[in-house]
């Protein structure tokens, strides 16, 4: 943050985590904090396929708490659900784990 800055304009960072390399499957992990706290959060679990990238599944706070998105191949972006009643901060590490911990189940789901 620059010097004279305002502490509450939060710091936003953004970074791909590659959990497997074939097939290719990336984690998107954005976030903004301000003092130190979460205030908002997308996460996208994305596999690359012949026919492009894919997406398996979004982790957001786009209404103000904690909401997962399942997607199909063929039906596409399900309806949100809530998957945490905590803190963004915390929904967003709980997000993160389960993604790391269950990326392959949820890829054979997104297959159907």
């Amino acid at each position: 943050m620059c010097a004279g800055g305002s502490h509450d304009q939060g710091v936003s960072a953004a970074y791909d985590l590659i959990l497997d390399w074939h097939p290719k499957v990336v984690l998107r992990v954005d976030h903004r904090t301000a003092r130190g706290e979460v205030v908002d959060y997308t996460l996208v679990l994305l596999l690359a396929t012949s026919e492009g990238t894919e997406t398996i599944r979004v982790y957001d706070s786009a209404h103000g708490y904690n909401e997962m998105h399942r997607y199909t191949s063929d039906a596409g972006k399900q309806s949100g659900v809530r998957f945490h009643s905590g803190s963004l901060g915390e929904g967003m590490r709980m997000a993160i784990s389960n993604v790391e911990r269950g990326f392959e189940e949820m890829i054979e789901g997104w297959r159907g």
